[in-house]
């Protein structure tokens, strides 16, 4: 099943590196750094990135599932963790992840 089709879940458990590895590539941009997962999207301006962090916002807010930022004016920084999985990464944070890239490309017109 697709990350994008899927939703995130309140009991999601802490994965196994094995697991780990096999989703990465399915988020294409994606790194695991410091034991989170890390993208960086640019931006030509200010709008966009806050467009882009609102609109990342929402879907937060209805994943029930919510990154770290870190905003600046042609940049954010996403960093996702589970703290219900004592900080690990889990399937959520991919499912957010993919909704991520998604956007970005809704976004960018790629």
């Amino acid at each position: 099943m697709s990350l994008l089709t899927q939703s995130c879940r309140a009991d999601a458990a802490a994965l196994a590196p094995d697991a780990i590895a096999a989703l990465l590539p399915q988020v294409p941009g994606w790194s695991i750094a410091d034991g989170k997962l890390l993208r960086r999207f640019t931006f030509k301006n200010y709008y966009d990135t806050m467009a882009f962090v609102n609109a990342l916002a929402w879907i937060s807010h209805h994943q029930d599932h919510h990154p770290e930022l870190t905003v600046t004016y042609k940049e954010c920084a996403v960093r996702y963790n589970t703290h219900s999985a004592g900080g690990a990464l889990s399937d959520n944070d991919f499912i957010c992840a993919a909704k991520a890239n998604a956007l970005f490309g809704q976004r960018s017109g790629a």
